[in-house]
Formats: structure tokens, C-alpha cells, sequence
């Protein structure tokens, strides 16, 4: 099996003349945190949403695990273990944080469109709901209604509801945005934690929080990759501060 769980060659996407995805070739080495970073309009989103097929590309090819799932549909890859999470925090509200993330476990049971059915069978469930649920310190929260939860923690449990579909991929969409100093930590540590023995791809627009887990990173600008590396090494590359100007490229170069 090849070192690499996700490649693309010559990714593309065009919007009616506009390229907003540029030939990209991405290797995502299996067991790593790999971060995908840019300036604002740097088709990261428009990366993931091909990846994922949200999006269909215009060109180019996608492989996972060395098999093309450039046709395949969203539903099929996440079938193979590829799943996502969102900018913004997908959770069902009025459900509690153990029945949110009963509902990414349901899969596997052959029950997860089976809402006539009684509890009794899906209560067999709550020991590994409460497991996740201690990884991402939401245990003590099980009971309570997802709506009711602070931002950070409703990250959290997306998060574990993510973890819930046995990703061999996730792919995180913008993770810490939002959340202040406290909750960037508390969502950093946690994204290291459950990245053992999993591969994430991130979308990350905070610099320390890449500066602190990733393991390499891809640059984006105008849609195409502008350099690959380790931090240090990105972090210094005359491109990306010039990419990223001003306040940004101070930060891009003071977040070690």
C-alpha cells in the first residue's frame, strides 16, 4: 500500500472562465496531519469541496488509497472512509451531545434510517458514544442539548460525531475559526489527540495552531499550490510571506 492515502494530479476547477483550483498535486502521507493554508480566495474550500465531491473537477484525478474516485459520488467516498466536517458547526441542536453522536455510530448498524424503531436497540451503542465523548471532554456535557453547548464545544462534538463514521480520513474544514485564545487550544489539543493512528487533512487559517500539529503543509494562492513542506520551511519562503502581506506574513512568520 503506497505511502500516500489521498493524491491528485492536476486537480481543476473553472467557473466560467475563472480558475479557482489551478492544477493542484497533493500527497497526503498516511498517519500525518497535513494542512492546507492560503490568504482569503485561495481555493482551499473549493479543494476540499472537490475532494469530497461537492464540487465536480473540471480536470484531474483523485486517488484514495491508490484507487481513482475522481467520478465517484459524496456519498460513495464517504463510504470509503473519507469524512468532513464544515466551517461552520454542523450539529443537530435539539438533540443531546450522545444522541448527536449516536447518529454517526447508527451506520454501522444497519439502523440508521430506522427512526420507528424503538431505543432499546440503539442504547447498545452509548458505551462508545461515551468512549468518543471522554476523547473529546464532552463526557460530562452527554445529557445536555447540543444548542445549549458553548462554540468551542460543539466543534468538539462535530468532531466526535466525525470520529463516530471510523474515518480513515478526516477532512476538517476551518476547524478553530471563530473561537478565541481558550477555545483554540482546548480544539488544537484535541484535533492532535484524535489524529492518532488517522490521517487529517485540514483547512487551517490559524498559524499557530498549524505551526503546532501540522505535519506538512500545502500553500494555496490564487488556486495553486505556491509551496509544500514543514512549517519552518514554509513559513520562511519568500512566495508565501509575499502571498500572505503585511499582518498575516508577520504571523505566518512569528507562530513558532
Amino acid at each position: 500500500m503506497s505511502d500516500f492515502i489521498l493524491e491528485t494530479h492536476g486537480l481543476t476547477k473553472e467557473f466560467r472562465g475563472f480558475t479557482a483550483v489551478d492544477r493542484v498535486n497533493l500527497q497526503v502521507q498516511r498517519g500525518h496531519i497535513h494542512a492546507l493554508i492560503g490568504p482569503n480566495g485561495a481555493g482551499k474550500t473549493t479543494c476540499f469541496n472537490l475532494l469530497t465531491k461537492f464540487l465536480a473537477p473540471t480536470r484531474g484525478t483523485i486517488l484514495f488509497n491508490g484507487q481513482d474516485i475522481t467520478g465517484e459520488t459524496s456519498a460513495h467516498i464517504a463510504r470509503r472512509g473519507v469524512i468532513r466536517s464544515f466551517q461552520i458547526s454542523a450539529v443537530f441542536p435539539h438533540l443531546s451531545v450522545l444522541e448527536n453522536v449516536r447518529i454517526g455510530l447508527q451506520r454501522f448498524t444497519g439502523t440508521s434510517f430506522h427512526f420507528w424503531k424503538g431505543l432499546a436497540g440503539l442504547r447498545t451503542l452509548d458505551a462508545k458514544v461515551l468512549e468518543l465523548l471522554e476523547m473529546v471532554d464532552l463526557r460530562d456535557m452527554a445529557q445536555l442539548q447540543a444548542a445549549d453547548l458553548p462554540y468551542g464545544r460543539k466543534r468538539a462534538l462535530e468532531i466526535a460525531t466525525t470520529m463516530a463514521m471510523s474515518p480513515e480520513l478526516m477532512l476538517l474544514d476551518e476547524p478553530t475559526q471563530g473561537m478565541g485564545h481558550e477555545d483554540v487550544d482546548r480544539v488544537t489539543a484535541l484535533i492532535k489527540r484524535v489524529a492518532e493512528g488517522r490521517t487529517v487533512l485540514m483547512v487551517e487559517h490559524n498559524m499557530r495552531v498549524v505551526s503546532r500539529i501540522a505535519d506538512r503543509i500545502t500553500v494555496l494562492a490564487r488556486g495553486a499550490v505556491l509551496a509544500e513542506g514543514p512549517y519552518e520551511e514554509v513559513s520562511r519562503h519568500p512566495a508565501v510571506l509575499e502571498a500572505y502581506m503585511g499582518s498575516e506574513a508577520t504571523e505566518l512568520a512569528g507562530a513558532h
